[in-house]
């Protein structure tokens, strides 16, 4: 079995290797062989209400009431989210709050805590 290297990002030692490029599991870096970004992934850019920009495991704190679909109440303005995770389409981040479960939130309702 051959050694893979480091995560150039965050040093981590599990990486892996994927048709062309070597992939890191904990921050989800993609790069090639010869050291260079993978030219298939475009970085993703969120920015919270206020207009700073989220990042994968940031906490947020939800800024209106939110009513919740299938809920018999809403998401309560200063709701504390932890550890969010960012994802591409209308409602960009996923999270799970205690009290309701999973769910998909529009970082436009969210700041940066």
């Amino acid at each position: 079995m051959s050694e893979f290297p480091p995560c150039p990002r965050c040093q981590s030692a599990y990486t892996y290797f994927d048709e062309a490029s070597f992939i890191c599991p904990e921050c989800s870096h993609e790069w090639t062989e010869s050291g260079g970004e993978s030219d298939s992934i475009d970085e993703l850019v969120v920015v919270d209400a206020h207009g700073t920009r989220l990042s994968d495991g940031d906490t947020v704190t939800v800024i209106k009431d939110l009513k919740v679909k299938g809920a018999s109440s809403a998401l309560k303005i200063g709701t504390k989210v932890k550890t969010i995770r960012l994802v591409e389409g209308d409602h960009n981040i996923d999270c799970k709050i205690p009290g309701f479960g999973d769910m998909k939130l529009k970082s436009e309702f969210v700041r940066k805590a």
